[in-house]
C-alpha cells in the first residue's frame, strides 16, 4: 500500500477540479477512503494508518495459528527456582557484590569453620547473619538465596565494587573479634586455628652478627607474581634475604649505630587453611593508578610447604581447595567467581553468583576464563601444565587446606544444622513452597484466560473485514490493538475523540479508525460496550466538514501559486557584511591571482617553464587559503552561518552584478535555512553552560570558605574545635577554583584523586613533621563539614585524614598525630632517598654567588648573581657544575659580574673550599638554591 502522505493527497486530489457546491457522495467516500482496497496478510510490513480498510499488522499474528501456552503469561515456571537434588545453592548478586559471594562460598565449604560457627548463638550480630546464610546454603529448597541481610549488616555499598582481598582481611578480622568474646574456647580460637600462622622478620647486623627477630602473625601470604612463572618462585622470593645498606641501613642496638644488615622472613608455623594472595593489582607509577597483571602463574594441586618452614623435617602437605578468579583486564572493574572443591566428594564446582556448574573432564581447568579481551589474550601464550598443575592469569587467591587423617572420616564431612537454625530454614522453605503454589496458580489463570481470548479472536478476526457494498462501522485503531494485546485490560469502545463539531466522523480522524463489518461491530459492542456508533451511513460521513476542507485546500492551492509570484518578484540573496565592505578589494585580488596564473601558464614552453625558487614567502602564500566573497557567512560545516548580524539581504539585481566578479561565491537565497548542525550545537552549548553555572553556584555556596581561602585550618596552629582534618591534593583545589570562576569556559571537576598522595601499598607518603617543613605545599586541608560536602559532590578514590590524639601523662599532656591511611615507612624512606639524590644529581638548577671581603659581605659589591645550570646546558653537553678552567661558562659569568679572573677566584660553601675541578656541584654539596661565597685572591704589595 502507498505511504500515508500519498493516500492523504489521493483522498483530496479531486478538490482541484470540484468546487464545494459541486461535491457529490462519491467525493465524500473518496475523502473518507471508503473504496481503498483492503490489505492482505503478508503484503504489509506494518499497518497502513492511511487506509481504514487495512486490518493487518495490528497484533493479530499473535493469535492466529497454533498458540504456545507460554505466550499467555509472563510468569516463569516457579520450579526453575527450585534446587535440584545433590546440588549447591547460589548467591544473588545485589549489584556489585560478586566479590562477597565468592568468599562466602569458599568459607561455607570449610566444614570445620561451618561446624564451629553453628555453636555460636548471639542475636543481632554478624555471626547470626553468617550462621543463617550457611544454614540456607546447606538446606534451602531454593536454587539461590539472597545475602542482603549479611551485606546490610556489614554496611557494604551494593553499587560499588570493593577490593576483594581487603574485604577478606577485614571480614575475618571482624569475625575473630566477635568470636573472641565467647566463653567457648573452640569459638574463641576458630579463626586463629583455621587461618593464622606464625612468622618473624629477622634482621642480622653485618658488623656484629646480632640477630633481631620480630615475631608476627599472618592470616595470608601476599606473593609478588611479577617476573615469576610458578607458585614456588613466588614463595621463594617472599622468603628471600633482603640487603639493608646505604640510606636503608639498619640501626643496630649492639653497635648503637646504623650498619649494613640482612633481613628475611622465617616461617615458624602454618595454619590449617593457607590463603595465598597473588598480587595481581599493582600501582603503576606512570599513570598514578592501579593496574592488573595478566601474568600466567602455575600452581599445584598438592603443595609441600615443608621446605619453606624454618624447622626442617616437618611434613606439611596442602591440598588445593579453592581458586578465586577475577575476570576482566582492569583493576577497577570486572567480575569475581570462585572454583571450589567439595570437601565430601572432592569434585570441583564453579560458583558464579546464582549459577553453579560442576567442573569435570575438559572443563576442569582451574583459574581459566575465556572472556578476557583479545588484546590481552594475545600478549602471552598459555604455558603447558603437567599433570597435577594448573595455569591461570586470572587467579588472585589460592586456598590450600592441610591434609589430615581425620579429613577422610565420614563423620568429619557431615555438618548438622542446629535446631534453632533449622527452624528458620524450614520457615523460609515453607514461604518458598507457598510462593511456588501462588505462581503456579497465577500461571494457570493466565493460560485459561489466554485460551478463551484465543478462541474469541479467531472467531471475530475473520468477521472484521467489511465487504464492498455491505454496511460497515468505524472503530478506533488503538482500541483494536489493545483488544489484541493480552497484556492490557480491554476497555469499552470510545469513538468520542473522532467526532467533528457536527457529531459525525471527522475527515481528519479517518486515518486513526478502521472500517469493519456490522456483524463484527455488533459482537464487539455487545461484549465490551461503548459508543457512539459510527455506522458508515450518511449520518456518519460529514458532508459539511468535507465541503469546508475542500474550500480550505482550494484556498491553500491559490495562496501557494500567488506566493510563488510574489516571492519571485521580491526574491533576495544573503551577502556577508564584511564581503560587501571589501568586495572591490576582493575582486582586484582575484584579478591579480588570475593574471599571475596566466603569466605562469604562458611562460611554459613544451611543458617546461622558468625555474621558480621555493622561498619561504612563496610557501607561506601557498599555504594560506584565498578568501572569496561570502566566505564570512559560511559556517564550519559549509552551510549558512546562524549569525544573522553578520549578513544582509541584497536584491536579485545586486546579486547578479556580484556574481559577475565572484562566480564561485557561495550562494544563499532568502529562504535558505541556517546550518542545522550549528543550531543544534548552539542549543546544546547553552544547555551545558547553564548546567555548569548551576553546578558551580551550588558548589561555591556549600564550599564558600574553601573558594575564598578564608578560615583555613593549618598544621602549625591546629584548630582547637576539631581533632580531625581531611587532606586532598592542592591540584584538585586549584582546578576546582578555576572551574568555579569560569564555569562556562572550563571543564567541571568530577573526582578527587587522593591516590596521588599514596604509595603503591596504599600508604600515606608524608609525616606530620614533613608537612610542617615543606611537604604541605602538595596538599590542602579541609574541615570535616567541608569533607562531607566534597564526598557528596565528587568521586573520591581514597579518603585521607590526619587526627590529633591527646593523652594525659604524669608530666602533663602529650599530643600525637596519626594519618589514615597510615604512613608507609618503606616508601617514605625511598621518597626521602630520591629527594636527596635529586638534590645531588641535577642538570638544571640555580645557585647564588656572593662576593665577600674579610668574611663579611661587601655593602657596595655587585648584587647577588645566580648561575643557572640551564644556561650551561645551552652551550655544551657537559654537566653544568663541572669545572673546566676558563672554558666553564659559569666562571665566565662570575668573571664578568665581579671582574675577577678565574685564577683569582676562591669559592667556598659552608666554610668548605671548592677546589676539586673534576667534581660535580652535587658531589661537593652544592644543592639548588645554595649560596657560594667568592673571595678574591690578592697578592701582597
Amino acid at each position: 500500500m502507498a505511504p500515508r502522505v500519498q493516500l492523504e493527497k489521493a483522498a483530496w486530489r479531486w478538490v482541484e477540479s470540484v468546487s464545494p457546491e459541486d461535491i457529490q457522495r462519491e467525493h465524500i467516500e473518496i475523502a473518507y477512503r471508503i473504496c481503498l482496497p483492503a490489505c492482505k496478510r503478508g503484503a504489509c510490513r506494518r499497518n497502513c494508518k492511511g487506509n481504514p480498510n487495512c486490518l493487518v499488522g495490528i497484533g493479530e499474528h499473535a493469535w492466529l495459528g497454533e498458540i504456545d501456552e507460554n505466550t499467555f503469561h509472563n510468569i516463569d515456571d516457579p520450579n526453575s527456582e527450585r534446587r535440584d537434588k545433590n546440588t549447591f545453592v547460589g548467591l544473588t548478586n545485589l549489584g556489585a557484590t560478586c566479590y562477597v559471594n565468592t568468599f562466602l562460598q569458599v568459607w561455607f565449604h570449610n566444614l570445620e569453620l561451618r561446624r564451629t560457627l553453628y555453636l555460636y548463638y548471639e542475636p543481632r550480630s554478624i555471626c547470626e547473619h553468617l550462621q543463617y546464610l550457611f544454614a540456607l546454603l546447606q538446606n534451602s529448597n531454593r536454587r539461590y538465596i539472597d545475602p542482603s541481610g549479611l551485606v546490610k549488616a556489614l554496611g557494604l555499598d551494593t553499587g560499588q565494587q570493593q577490593d576483594a582481598q581487603e574485604f577478606s582481611k577485614l571480614f575475618l578480622s571482624l569475625l575473630e573479634d566477635t568470636l573472641s568474646k565467647q566463653k567457648n574456647p573452640n569459638l574463641q580460637n576458630v579463626i586463629q586455628q583455621q587461618f593464622c600462622g606464625q612468622m618473624s622478620y629477622v634482621t642480622v647486623c653485618n658488623q656484629c652478627g646480632r640477630a633481631s627477630p620480630l615475631p608476627s602473625r599472618f592470616y595470608e601470604l601476599e606473593l609478588n607474581i611479577q617476573g615469576h612463572k610458578n607458585l614456588t618462585e613466588c614463595v621463594t622470593e617472599f622468603l628471600k634475604e633482603e640487603k639493608l645498606d646505604g640510606d636503608n641501613r639498619y640501626f643496630c642496638e649492639s653497635c648503637q649505630s646504623k650498619q649494613n644488615a640482612a633481613r628475611r622472613i622465617k616461617l615458624h608455623s602454618l595454619p590449617r587453611v593457607l590463603n595465598l594472595q597473588l598480587m595481581r593489582f599493582v600501582f603503576d607509577r606512570q599513570t598514578g593508578h592501579k593496574k592488573k597483571l595478566n601474568t600466567f602463574i602455575s600452581f599445584p594441586e598438592q603443595l609441600d610447604m615443608g621446605p619453606f618452614l624454618e624447622e626442617k623435617g616437618i611434613k606439611c602437605v596442602y591440598e588445593l581447595s579453592a581458586v578465586l578468579i577475577h575476570r576482566g583486564v582492569s583493576a577497577y572493574s570486572g567480575h569475581y567467581i570462585a572454583h571450589v572443591r567439595d570437601a565430601r566428594t572432592s569434585d570441583w564446582y564453579k560458583f558464579n553468583d546464582e549459577e553453579i556448574e560442576k567442573m569435570e573432564g575438559k572443563k576442569l581447568q582451574l583459574g581459566i576464563e575465556e572472556d578476557i579481551a583479545e588484546t590481552v589474550k594475545s600478549q602471552t601464550r598459555k604455558p603447558k601444565c603437567s599433570k597435577g598443575y594448573h595455569c591461570s592469569r586470572n587467579a588472585y587467591m589460592l586456598v590450600y587446606k592441610c591434609q589430615r587423617e581425620e579429613d577422610t572420616d565420614p563423620m568429619e564431612t557431615n555438618v548438622e544444622v542446629p535446631g534453632f537454625l533449622e527452624r528458620l530454614v524450614d520457615r523460609d522453605n515453607r514461604k518458598f513452597e507457598e510462593w511456588c503454589l501462588e505462581m503456579a496458580d497465577m500461571r494457570k489463570q493466565s493460560v485459561d484466560k489466554g485460551k478463551a481470548k484465543h478462541e474469541e479472536v479467531k472467531e471475530l478476526y475473520e468477521l472484521l473485514p467489511a465487504e464492498d457494498g455491505q454496511e460497515y462501522e468505524f472503530v478506533p485503531l488503538e482500541w483494536l490493538k489493545k483488544w489484541l494485546d493480552d497484556s492490557t485490560v480491554t476497555k469499552e469502545i470510545d469513538n468520542g475523540n473522532f467526532l467533528c463539531s457536527h457529531g459525525k466522523l471527522h475527515p481528519d480522524k479517518v486515518g486513526e479508525a478502521k472500517r469493519i463489518s456490522v456483524k463484527a461491530a455488533e459482537l464487539l459492542f455487545d461484549k465490551y460496550g461503548g459508543g457512539p456508533r459510527l455506522d458508515g451511513k450518511s449520518s456518519t460521513l460529514c458532508e459539511e466538514c468535507v465541503g469546508q476542507r475542500c474550500r480550505v485546500l482550494r484556498l491553500k492551492n491559490q495562496l501557494a501559486e500567488d506566493y510563488k509570484e510574489v516571492t519571485n518578484l521580491r526574491n533576495g540573496y544573503w551577502a556577508g557584511k564584511t564581503s560587501l565592505r571589501s568586495w572591490r578589494q576582493l575582486a582586484l585580488e582575484q584579478l591579480e591571482e588570475d593574471e599571475e596564473e596566466t603569466k605562469h601558464s604562458n611562460g611554459k614552453t613544451n611543458g617546461e617553464g622558468p625555474e621558480i625558487t621555493a622561498t619561504k614567502e612563496n610557501l607561506d602564500r601557498d599555504e594560506e587559503e584565498m578568501k572569496t566573497f561570502n566566505e564570512d557567512i559560511l559556517c564550519r560545516h559549509g552551510g549558512l552561518s546562524i549569525l544573522e548580524s553578520e549578513r544582509r539581504l541584497v536584491t536579485e539585481e545586486v546579486w547578479s552584478k556580484l556574481r559577475v566578479y565572484f562566480p564561485k561565491a557561495p550562494q544563499f537565497t532568502q529562504l535558505q535555512e541556517p546550518c542545522q548542525q550549528c543550531l543544534r550545537l548552539e542549543r546544546e552549548g547553552k544547555e551545558n553552560e547553564a548546567l555548569n553555572r548551576m553546578m558551580a553556584s551550588e558548589q561555591k555556596s556549600s564550599l564558600l570558605n574553601l573558594f575564598q581561602e578564608k578560615n583555613r585550618p593549618t598544621l602549625t596552629k591546629w584548630p582547637q574545635e576539631t581533632d580531625i582534618l581531611y587532606i586532598v591534593p592542592l591540584f584538585f583545589v586549584d582546578e576546582w577554583r578555576r572551574f568555579i570562576r569560569r564555569p562556562t569556559k572550563t571543564t567541571p571537576v568530577s573526582s578527587v584523586g587522593n591516590s596521588l598522595l599514596l604509595c603503591p601499598h596504599r600508604g600515606f607518603m608524608f609525616t606530620f613533621d614533613s608537612m610542617l617543613k615543606g611537604d604541605a605545599q602538595h596538599i590542602a586541608l579541609l574541615w570535616p563539614d567541608e569533607w562531607e560536602v566534597i564526598s557528596r559532590h565528587f568521586l573520591v578514590d581514597q579518603p585521607i585524614s590526619i587526627c590529633r590524639i591527646s593523652e594525659a601523662t604524669p608530666n602533663g599532656s602529650s599530643v600525637e598525630y596519626t594519618t589514615q591511611p597510615e604512613l608507609c615507612r618503606d616508601c617514605r624512606e625511598g621518597f626521602i632517598f630520591q629527594q636527596q639524590r635529586d638534590m645531588r644529581e641535577y642538570a638544571q638548577a640555580t645557585v647564588y654567588v656572593r662576593k665577600v671581603l674579610d668574611d663579611k659581605r661587601l655593602k657596595d659589591a655587585a648584587p647577588e648573581m645566580n648561575v643557572s645550570g640551564s644556561e650551561a646546558e645551552d652551550e655544551r653537553e657537559e654537566p653544568v657544575a663541572k669545572v673546566d678552567g676558563e672554558r666553564d661558562p659559569d666562571f665566565s659569568q662570575i668573571m664578568h659580574a665581579f671582574s675577577v679572573a678565574p685564577f683569582d677566584q676562591n669559592l667556598s660553601i659552608d666554610g668548605r673550599c671548592l677546589t676539586d675541578d673534576s667534581a660535580t656541584l652535587g658531589s661537593l654539596g652544592v644543592i639548588p638554591e645554595s649560596v657560594i661565597c667568592l673571595k678574591v685572591r690578592t697578592l701582597p704589595i
